[in-house]
């Protein structure tokens, strides 16, 4: 009796902040859908950005200042923390999304643990179902704790719902934890975007 005491405390350690955690839900894509997922997550470059000006370079460098301090306390590896930040930069604009609500929506969802998995087997930062490795990937999903592949994955289907829902993040984010038409989780995902703005 006492293990399972044990295994009850532990799993509810373990999964104690991700009550949001993602749990998107396998849907019918038309194959042009499917196909551009593919594209999107197969581009293999590093995610180093490039700057048409010398005013936007300033811009970023000030705003990855900025976050790399105020998530210090949560990422406490210095190269790590920038390696984070540089990805997360680069492929939520990659995707056309803000990159402060993909920070709120990391927050909500992994607490910014890149081996999280929550009790529906959703895995890394941004929390992506692993059956998304078999629709648009290669299959392979311990890919879904590297951290450039999960964010790539979480920012393309992330993507995918806004255009899907045409533009209404409300319900995007809702598509996207599989709770579609309910507030609590697009309210969460967007108090913590206001937080990282």
């Amino acid at each position: 009796m006492r293990w399972w005491h044990t295994f009850a405390f532990a799993t509810g350690v373990l999964c104690a902040p991700f009550g949001f955690a993602g749990n998107q839900k396998e849907e019918a894509l038309a194959d042009s859908v499917r196909v551009a997922l593919s594209n999107a997550i197969l581009d293999a470059r590093p995610p180093k950005p490039t700057f048409a000006n010398p005013m936007d370079q300033q811009r970023y460098e000030t705003w990855l200042g900025e976050m790399s301090e105020r998530l210090q306390r949560k990422l406490p590896d210095q190269q790590h923390r920038r390696e984070f930040l540089e990805t997360v930069w680069y492929e939520a604009r990659r995707a056309g999304l803000e990159p402060s609500l993909v920070l709120g929506l990391i927050q909500v969802e992994s607490a910014y643990r890149k081996y999280a998995v929550s009790m529906v087997g959703a895995r890394g930062y941004m929390q992506v179902m692993p059956f998304w490795t078999n629709v648009i990937g290669d299959s392979d999903r311990r890919k879904l704790f590297n951290m450039q592949t999960n964010l790539r994955y979480g920012c393309a289907i992330l993507r995918m719902y806004v255009d899907m829902e045409r533009g209404d993040l409300f319900l995007a984010l809702g598509r996207y934890n599989g709770s579609r038409g309910r507030p609590e989780y697009p309210n969460a995902v967007l108090k913590a975007w206001n937080n990282w703005r």
